[in-house]
């Protein structure tokens, strides 16, 4: 991606202080959302740094993960697919736990979502610690697919989520804090 190009993505993504917590810098994407030529320059961006051209599916991380998953997904020519929490999906799933600072979450995904031996691209919005990501690839690879990696629009680098997420393929992140 052209340097000025990812300059004005990065500049129109807003600072919010003490979100959701005191002490957080929560990096709000919705001005980037909110405008089209950065929003499809952000998606070709994050397919872009991929390399890949051809997948049978993209999934996207509840909630964020799916508008770019689904953005992804249709450049590509492939299904979406997306990895919900506990009871948010309204047919037969599967689910795995993965850790919270205080606790644990679930995620799940369609029994019937990934075919055995179908080619999968894992796209969300922030890989921060790769606990959501490496419990939604858990649960691609449980079902048989082959991860061809992972794409991110932002990366908290110093959360250290890159080296849990890289055991299952590439790691694409778009912008890097």
């Amino acid at each position: 991606m052209a340097p000025d190009i990812l300059d004005r993505i990065r500049s129109t993504i807003r600072d919010v202080p003490d979100f959701p917590n005191p002490g957080i810098l929560f990096k709000d994407i919705t001005p980037v959302l909110a405008n089209p030529t950065l929003l499809a320059q952000t998606i070709d961006g994050m397919i872009e740094a991929t390399g890949i051209t051809q997948v049978d599916k993209v999934v996207g991380i509840d909630a964020r993960g799916f508008i770019f998953g689904a953005l992804i997904a249709e450049r590509l020519g492939a299904g979406f697919i997306p990895v919900r929490k506990k009871g948010k999906l309204p047919w037969q799933t599967r689910g795995v736990d993965y850790a919270l600072e205080y606790g644990t979450n679930t995620v799940e995904i369609h029994l019937d979502a990934i075919a055995p031996g179908e080619t999968v691209l894992l796209a969300d919005d922030l890989l921060a610690t790769g606990g959501t990501a490496c419990a939604a690839l858990h649960l691609i690879e449980q079902a048989g697919g082959k991860v061809l990696g992972s794409t991110f629009f932002i990366e908290l680098s110093f959360l250290g989520g890159r080296e849990k997420v890289a055991g299952s393929g590439p790691v694409h992140s778009l912008i890097t804090y």
